[in-house]
């Protein structure tokens, strides 16, 4: 049996005691161990960003950080997102721009959205733009998303419904 470690970590409000392989990933650890599959693992190199989870408020490649280096800290997933069976903002712009396809990499792009109107609630469309740049879509083309991280901003601001034009 390979080594174990006993790690803390908070994920999504939820406190759990692991014990992990000092090699496990984040990514591993919250879909094999805890059972929350939204996080997708598709590359394994941080390139493609459908892994993207938050810790401590920053957008990672849950398929590249070890689990180890999460101990004690507060992680976020796709699944995170929702509260009392209510999506948040950011998912409900998504649905009602149709800013996804086949949905695969949908997590990762809600994460690293997630992120970047935690820390810039008024994002403009470049920097949306470049706060999104590590996440790939093969199938429906960026401008519905982009569309939909600049809609949600502005509900969050309370300035409208998400399926609004342009700021």
């Amino acid at each position: 049996m390979a080594e174990q470690i006993e790690v803390r970590l908070d994920v999504n409000g939820t406190d759990h005691q692991l014990s992990i392989e000092p090699r496990e990933t984040l990514s591993d650890v919250v879909r094999d161990r805890l059972g929350l599959v939204g996080t997708k693992v598709s590359c394994d190199a941080q390139v493609c960003g459908a892994c993207t989870v938050l810790v401590d408020g920053l957008a990672v490649s849950g398929c590249t950080y070890l689990a180890a280096d999460a101990d004690g800290a507060a992680v976020r997933t796709v699944e995170g997102l929702s509260r009392d069976g209510r999506l948040s903002a950011l998912q409900q712009a998504f649905i009602d721009a149709a800013a996804f396809q086949c949905g695969f990499c949908t997590p990762g792009f809600l994460m690293a959205a997630t992120a970047l109107l935690e820390e810039q609630p008024d994002p403009s469309r470049d920097d949306v733009i470049v706060g999104l740049e590590g996440n790939l879509c093969r199938c429906t083309g960026y401008e519905p998303i982009v569309e939909a991280v600049l809609a949600a901003a502005r509900m969050q601001r309370g300035h409208g419904s998400a399926d609004e034009g342009n700021a």
